[in-house]
């Protein structure tokens, strides 16, 4: 409770120091503030990204394994092999990872640079946030701010601590996601989902209250 509590503080703080660089960089490109885009870029920076492609055609069973390979497979890389400094973020004992490592055939050879691969995350999170205003900005003005992207998650980076996920908050991401998307394919016809997804009905409903998942089709 007290490490939650540390971080949401440090989270506010970090946000506190970001708003004044997002503000200064939509003034200088757009010549006025816009405080949505600026709230809007906020909103996306604080939450978690998992960044991980999983086809959507796939089983739920099989979607998960592939998550659960993508995710420590990366997670790994970021933390350079490390496995007892990986078990102790992800919020797992060291012979689960070894077991996952060993059971999905995840390489550990490869090693990535946080800082690079952080950025990367928050690029894409700011692009992604811009592009909701190309019927509002003018094509100009938000080429500019496209081009000042770089520029500004750097800034942000050196304020903004790179999420760190358990595992279980992971898992619960991943579900919450690919049962949603897998009932908006279908309209939120649950039976169809639970067909697709290669589930029962009955664990589909469980899974939709448990994940909190609006059932806005229905």
């Amino acid at each position: 409770m007290k490490k939650d509590k540390s971080k949401k503080k440090d989270l506010e703080e970090a946000l506190e120091k970001i708003s004044p660089i997002v503000e200064e960089t939509i003034e200088k490109n757009v010549g006025i503030a816009l405080p949505q885009l600026e709230s809007d870029i906020s909103d996306q920076l604080q939450k978690p990204h998992l960044d991980i492609y999983v086809p959507s055609h796939l089983s739920f069973r099989k979607a998960k394994k592939k998550f659960k390979k993508e995710f420590f497979k990366r997670e790994l890389e970021l933390h350079l092999g490390n496995v007892s400094q990986l078990a102790k973020v992800l919020g797992v004992d060291r012979r689960s990872v070894h077991r996952t490592i060993k059971d999905l055939h995840i390489d550990t050879d490869k090693k990535l640079n946080a800082d690079i691969y952080y950025r990367g995350i928050l690029d894409k999170t700011i692009r992604t946030t811009l592009d909701q205003y190309k019927e509002i900005l003018h094509p100009h003005k938000l080429e500019h701010l496209y081009e000042e992207v770089g520029k500004l998650s750097r800034n942000i980076a050196k304020h903004l601590p790179r999420p760190e996920l358990t595992w279980k908050q992971a898992e619960k991401l991943f579900e919450k996601d690919f049962i949603k998307h897998a009932l908006e394919e279908v309209k939120g016809n649950v039976r169809q989902a639970a067909l697709n997804l290669n589930i029962r009905v009955e664990t589909l409903h469980r899974k939709i209250k448990k994940l909190g998942i609006q059932q806005k089709f229905i």
